[in-house]
């Protein structure tokens, strides 16, 4: 990052933080109490000050952040994207059409190759991809088995109490009672998926693989709203605007401000622009076969000036794609080479406390939100001060290396970036 304009490192007093989250459904208040616990409990460890005050602007849902660290104060106004609402309306199916999904999602990964290329990867995040459907096909055979032992005990019960009554009637009785008890517990199962989140992960992967990779309509729409709100951010009298992509978020962004770039919407000495990933999971869309959009938002924004571009991930988060490169292994870097992005590891086993990795180890759902939580032995990664600190991202990581363990070989058997 040597080569950045003199202005990426002037102290940041004014900053625009927008957040876009990944395939979540839960309302966007959750990530400002996340903030705010997680930030005073960072501010304590690592001896400096932040705090937290409600947003005043129209808009999206946001709150505003004061922070005094190493003596300079800095102001900072975080915006969280919605689409958890297009989210809802993807996981709102029926129990049946949820296994036709499972049996279609399945088929798109598979017959594809798509998967099989994932493993080469990480294993972790494609076990993750595939746990929703073991756990939904388990749950429909603990479902019909005791419902069966249930309809077969009824049956042979009846008959040695009653043996005068017909066969055909207490079988029929016994089927009845086994597709109860079978709809019941499959009822119950989706309704403390809180507990499973097989249904969640589920729809999660199946929302991309239903268009084989291919941004549906809404979600296009919504980018474009997104877009348009980063473009005003640009105009206004801050010194840097940070966007942050999480998890699904990442791959969006990406093409958000790939999209803004070509629009030439990003001004020559306007506020430094620069973008984060945490957690992605941008393989998981860009193999697949129609994902031509993506591929070619990748190829166009890794060596782009207008930006700086850092990804990180750690391979303790079983659910992302660790140390990927997600230009590099989708297999759309230039020959001549790429800028962004730089890839390094948050590294949870090192940063965080024995104590505390013992009991977040299987907590893979935490985990993978750990980017936006505190670390007990903070490192160079620190989710407050990059957003809340006087450096802007590029005057941060500067002098930054990547992981010498990041994977940063093609491995997509889809590359191409035009239908």
């Amino acid at each position: 990052m040597q080569d950045l304009p003199e202005r990426y490192f002037k102290p940041v007093s004014k900053r625009r933080v927008i957040y876009i989250p990944g395939y979540d459904p839960i309302h966007p208040r959750r990530y400002r109490e996340l903030y705010r616990s997680e930030s005073a409990d960072q501010a304590a460890i690592s001896g400096y000050e932040i705090g937290l005050k409600p947003k005043k602007s129209q808009g999206p849902y946001g709150w505003r952040v004061k922070a005094t660290i190493d003596g300079q104060t800095t102001r900072t106004d975080m915006d969280v994207l919605v689409w958890s609402d297009i989210v809802r309306d993807s996981m709102d199916l029926t129990i049946p059409a949820t296994y036709l999904q499972l049996a279609r999602t399945a088929w798109t990964y598979i017959a594809s190759g798509t998967l099989r290329r994932l493993m080469w990867l990480r294993k972790g995040p494609v076990i993750a991809a595939l746990y929703p459907i073991g756990m939904l096909l388990l749950q429909l055979i603990l479902a019909l088995w005791v419902g069966s032992l249930i309809g077969r005990g009824f049956h042979y019960g009846v008959q040695w109490v009653l043996p005068f009554l017909p066969n055909m009637i207490t079988g029929l009785i016994g089927v009845g009672l086994c597709a109860a008890f079978a709809i019941y517990a499959l009822r119950w199962f989706k309704a403390n998926d809180g507990k499973f989140f097989a249904y969640y992960l589920m729809h999660d992967y199946a929302y991309s693989a239903k268009t084989n990779g291919a941004n549906a309509p809404e979600l296009e729409e919504r980018m474009a709203q997104f877009g348009d709100f980063i473009a005003a951010a640009l105009e206004e009298d801050v010194d840097e605007v940070l966007v942050i992509g999480h998890s699904s978020g990442a791959h969006l962004g990406v093409s958000i401000l790939a999209d803004l770039i070509r629009d030439a919407c990003v001004p020559a000495n306007g506020p430094v622009l620069s973008f984060l990933t945490l957690g992605q999971v941008v393989p998981m869309v860009s193999f697949l076969p129609e994902a031509h959009r993506l591929r070619a938002d990748l190829a166009y924004l890794c060596n782009r000036p207008e930006l700086v571009w850092v990804d990180v991930t750690a391979p303790g988060d079983g659910c992302a794609f660790a140390l990927c490169d997600p230009v590099a292994v989708s297999g759309v870097a230039p020959e001549g080479g790429k800028r962004w992005p730089l890839v390094f590891s948050a590294a949870f086993t090192q940063t965080l406390s024995p104590k505390r990795w013992k009991e977040l180890r299987w907590r893979f759902f935490r985990l993978h939100f750990q980017y936006l939580c505190a670390f007990d032995v903070p490192a160079d990664y620190d989710y407050f001060q990059i957003t809340g600190g006087a450096l802007s991202l590029g005057a941060r990581y500067k002098d930054r290396a990547p992981s010498a363990s990041r994977i940063d070989v093609p491995a997509s058997k889809y590359t191409s970036t035009a239908p």
